[in-house]
């Protein structure tokens, strides 16, 4: 498989992605990488850290497209930035997956303009994995993309998260909750309401019913927990500074506390477009850019994406 990588996004870009490359292929990455960014930075790092030479193919520019660009303009005014050309490949079938730390924003543009959603799905989403006392992990959905969502969105969320943990997370008949501020039925804002008898009529879905902020973490709750883009985002950054909070106090390695930290899991997944993308966090380190890698050739591996076009194909309707 080919893997395009964007070298240049990321805060400690190209050394850290340029590490994170070595460790992948040292830990028996199968794919040919497709390295994208400025040729005489990136070619001296790849000497330097001797990345072999026939694991990988330089795609040279110099054009980067900031953190504080507007996304959509930055596209159109760079199409040669390492985030186009990664896209370009992505979607001329040269690259089977492309993995970037940079512009989230310009991330999820491009995968809307270059790649377009699958059949079926409403809304494209991101999820990402959270860790759970006893050593699992779930999945939390949508965690930014789409902070207004309908009903409907959120039942596709369950069958997108619910495929991604299956598929990826090898977790059998993944237990589906929508996530409220009441376990009863009939509890919550308008949305909740409104979502929890699409989610119960779901045939294809494990729906164990609402579950509350206390259960993301714990045994108890579902193994793919459903929000809107708003309230996840927020859950996330919370996270986050979960992590920030136990690392100040020097107790980030107790066993379920060093399973916060961010580079355990790579990057998150675009779920719902044609082809793997996965974006990685701004401070992506090499252990980042690594799980990045193995994450994309593990969704490629797996044809994910095919998992989801079929699953979709018979729910086709308009938004």
């Amino acid at each position: 498989m080919n893997l395009a990588l964007d070298m240049m996004g990321g805060d400690f870009a190209p050394l850290e992605a340029v590490k994170g490359l070595l460790l992948y292929l040292q830990q028996q990455g199968k794919g040919t990488v497709y390295c994208i960014g400025d040729e005489n930075q990136v070619q001296a790092l790849l000497n330097e850290h001797a990345v072999p030479k026939e694991r990988v193919v330089l795609v040279h520019t110099t054009e980067v497209i900031g953190y504080h660009e507007h996304p959509t303009k930055a596209l159109k005014d760079k199409p040669g930035s390492s985030i186009g050309k990664g896209f370009q490949l992505l979607a001329s079938g040269k690259a089977d997956a492309f993995i970037s730390a940079g512009n989230t924003g310009a991330m999820l543009v491009a995968s809307m303009f270059f790649l377009k959603p699958l059949e079926g799905v409403l809304r494209p989403t991101i999820a990402t994995v959270v860790p759970k006392i006893g050593g699992t992990t779930g999945i939390l959905l949508d965690v930014g993309l789409n902070v207004d969502c309908k009903p409907q969105h959120l039942d596709q969320f369950g069958l997108l998260g619910s495929l991604y943990a299956q598929t990826i997370l090898g977790i059998n008949n993944p237990s589906v909750g929508l996530l409220n501020v009441g376990e009863e039925e009939g509890k919550g804002n308008i949305l909740c309401k409104e979502t929890y008898p699409l989610l119960k009529e779901n045939s294809r879905l494990n729906f164990i019913g609402n579950v509350e902020g206390r259960d993301i973490f714990s045994n108890g709750g579902a193994d793919v927990t459903v929000c809107d883009g708003f309230t996840g985002n927020v859950v996330l950054k919370l996270g986050e500074s979960i992590y920030d909070v136990v690392k100040s106090r020097n107790i980030h390695n107790d066993e379920f506390m060093h399973r916060f930290a961010y580079e355990n899991y790579g990057g998150t997944p675009v779920l719902g477009v044609s082809k793997p993308v996965v974006i990685g966090h701004g401070i992506s380190n090499d252990i980042a850019f690594c799980n990045m890698l193995s994450l994309a050739e593990k969704m490629v591996e797996t044809d994910l994406c095919g998992k989801i076009r079929v699953a979709f194909q018979s729910t086709a309707s308009p938004a």
